[in-house]
């Protein structure tokens, strides 16, 4: 007797895994290249439209930004808000987050400006798709 075949499971898949990371700096340099980017507060969103069906995030956070601790735990709450809020985004982007000197916000706050900042970099990207029809 074979086994019934299992569902799919419905929900959204919270995990943030290897498939979700950009790596190595060729993708980091692909993103940059393209020159389409976002600022909101401090931080600054870089894209590019993939082919996979879901988002990628790389983060750049330089030792101006503050100590390792600090840049550890601003990094943690981004790499959270994006594992939070991917679903809720419009999908199929390599988008890199550039930090800037700043004191770590709440995680809310960094969810706000990395939902304003995807959602204008989509609508970028779309904007260029349809100059590029024409």
């Amino acid at each position: 007797m074979s086994e019934p075949a299992q569902k799919p499971d419905p929900r959204p898949s919270y995990r943030f895994g290897r498939e979700l990371k950009l790596g190595g700096s060729r993708e980091f340099e692909a993103v940059f290249d393209a020159r389409v980017k976002k600022n909101h507060g401090p931080l600054t969103l870089f894209a590019i439209p993939n082919d996979l069906g879901h988002l990628r995030l790389g983060l750049s956070v330089s030792r101006r930004v503050g100590n390792a601790v600090m840049r550890n735990r601003i990094k943690r709450l981004i790499r959270e808000a994006f594992r939070l809020c991917q679903h809720d985004w419009p999908t199929g982007y390599d988008v890199v987050v550039v930090v800037r000197p700043h004191e770590p916000a709440i995680l809310a706050e960094y969810q706000r400006l990395l939902s304003a900042g995807i959602r204008s970099l989509h609508l970028e990207w779309e904007r260029k798709r349809r100059r590029e029809a024409q």
